[in-house]
């Protein structure tokens, strides 16, 4: 492990492997809109035009930047490739992959904003093994990035939103291997990988969890609720075992619905530690 200036002691995770050359955290925070083109129920980007919701990315990024001028932002499209469902469908795994025109679309997306792309995948009751596979000519590319939703990782046969999933240690260091092997073998700057949680049980023996200088990992929160809530569930699932890096999301509509009392700002989520240097908005 390396020490950092203290410049930077209040980002840089301690204990934690040095990155390969071009990682982009903790140099840059990242600020995400979450969904999928699909569905308005699944997050913002699938409210609203393009051109209006890139606006309004632009507006939150900037809103980010002026808040913490000491770490540039970087925007992104977070957009759920693999979605789960209550209906088994052909595979009997409750999912369904989307198709590479709407995966085309979030590049398309991303490419306008310079900025990059985290496909999330959600894997019912398939496996990481058997669905990376099919993301991997994207994944190959260098500004696309993976995510991984523990809550809908059916290990005993539940239907997706039933119960809430998990993954173990061992999951999300298959995740990590699979994108370090893709950055060696042709040649990218590091890969992000996202893991979102909310309880304890969402991410089992977390200490066994190994960020690679190939890849940096991100232990997103992504509860929603009252401001205290939230900071609560942060300061009880992500901070105690933060692995590398930590993330936020936030919820247009989830945190504001009474009884929860308004978005978080950007200087509210920044007054966390360690600051959530990954911030998604759904």
């Amino acid at each position: 492990s390396v020490e950092i200036a203290t410049t930077t002691s209040l980002r840089w995770p301690v204990r934690t492997v040095y990155p390969k050359a071009d990682a982009i955290l903790p140099f840059k925070r990242i600020v995400a809109y979450y969904g999928n083109f699909y569905s308005k129920g699944m997050g913002v980007l699938g409210e609203y035009p393009t051109d209006q919701l890139l606006a309004m990315l632009a507006s939150t990024t900037n809103m980010w930047a002026v808040t913490d001028p000491t770490t540039p932002v970087i925007p992104a499209i977070h957009y759920i490739a693999v979605v789960a469902q209550a209906s088994a469908g052909k595979e009997g795994k409750y999912i369904l992959r989307m198709p590479d025109d709407q995966i085309d679309h979030a590049l398309d997306l991303a490419a306008r904003i310079q900025g990059i792309v985290f496909l999330d995948v959600q894997v019912g009751q398939s496996t990481l093994e058997h669905e990376l596979p099919f993301l991997e000519r994207y994944l190959r590319m260098p500004q696309v990035h993976l995510a991984i939703d523990p809550e809908f990782s059916m290990k005993f046969g539940n239907r997706p939103g039933t119960v809430i999933g998990t993954f173990d240690a061992n999951d999300i260091n298959y995740a990590a291997g699979y994108l370090a092997s893709l950055v060696n073998q042709y040649h990218l700057p590091p890969k992000i990988l996202v893991v979102h949680r909310f309880t304890q049980a969402m991410v089992t023996n977390y200490k066994k969890i190994q960020p690679l200088p190939e890849v940096q990992i991100v232990m997103d929160m992504d509860g929603f609720g009252s401001k205290a809530k939230k900071y609560g569930t942060y300061n009880y699932v992500i901070a105690p075992e933060p692995v590398q890096f930590t993330g936020m999301k936030l919820f247009y509509k989830n945190d504001i619905r009474p009884p929860a009392d308004g978005l978080l700002s950007p200087a509210e989520v920044l007054n966390l530690t360690p600051a959530p240097i990954y911030i998604q908005y759904q």
